[in-house]
């Protein structure tokens, strides 16, 4: 699409709010993507006031300084807004109700966008890994080398979505919208994966498709393993209106899976 300027926490504190804007205003590019959240959950109850700062003020700053020199806004947010006690997909429209500090912090992310106005892409999506960073598939890949039994929670659902897959989708949609027209597809919309899994069943299928099959996987309930947050039991999104709105869909999530690890696995039994 372009020139990319990526900035780590090397080069700008989130917690910088004019810092945030600055590099923004500075830097003047036609697109501005926030891929950048205070993602630990458990942690985030405990230390709200930093997930506060990272997850709702700077990008409410970065949407006011996007908007400031007519750039287009592209920002993440999560499944973790809504409270998980539904038993069908949730729709853009449906009322949010998190029911932990990561989840309330994502969803004034949203409102702030939103109150700033301009053009804006605000994508949900869930349950997000990849090769790279701490993620659940990362994790249960280093804990089977470690393991030869692992216990994982089964009673909450949702999809799990390749972050090479959002990439894609992001990179498609700002094409289509950077034509002079995108100012009619501000809003929220869902992106993940297709499909809904548990965490249980994920895990299985992240063994299968590493060839990790002598990793014996038991099934466990949410009452077993407490943690400090509160996890939605139900987070499963409907894409519905993304496809509508851009005719985009990401894969299947065993799908993705198999993408996502075929440099370095066959993933011949996905």
């Amino acid at each position: 699409l372009g020139e990319v300027v990526a900035l780590d926490q090397l080069n700008l504190d989130l917690r910088d709010l004019d810092g945030a804007q600055r590099v923004i205003v500075d830097q003047r590019p036609q697109v501005v993507v926030n891929a950048a959240a205070y993602t630990a959950v458990d942690q985030a109850e405990n230390d709200a006031e930093a997930a506060y700062v990272i997850n709702a003020e700077v990008p409410g700053a970065m949407a006011a300084a996007a908007k400031r020199i007519q750039a287009l806004f592209v920002h993440y947010s999560t499944d973790y807004v809504f409270s998980g006690s539904g038993e069908r997909p949730y729709t853009e429209e449906m009322e949010p109700g998190p029911v932990n500090v990561y989840g309330h912090t994502k969803l004034a992310g949203e409102r702030a966008v939103k109150e700033v106005g301009g053009d804006y892409l605000i994508f949900r999506t869930s349950w997000v890994y990849s090769r790279h960073g701490r993620n659940f598939l990362n994790t249960m890949l280093r804990l089977a080398e470690e393991r030869e039994e692992l216990q994982v929670v089964n009673d909450q659902f949702g999809a799990p979505t390749y972050a090479g897959a959002i990439a894609e989708a992001t990179a498609i949609i700002v094409a289509r919208v950077c034509d002079g027209s995108r100012g009619k597809y501000a809003g929220v919309y869902h992106m993940t994966c297709g499909g809904t899994t548990t965490w249980y069943e994920f895990a299985k299928a992240i063994f299968a498709c590493a060839g990790k099959n002598a990793v014996t996987v038991i099934p466990v309930s949410t009452a077993a393993y407490p943690t400090p947050a509160r996890r939605p039991r139900y987070s499963v999104l409907d894409n519905r209106k993304l496809r509508e709105h851009f005719q985009i869909a990401l894969p299947p999530w065993r799908e993705a899976l198999k993408r996502c690890l075929a440099d370095t696995h066959s993933g011949d039994e996905c």
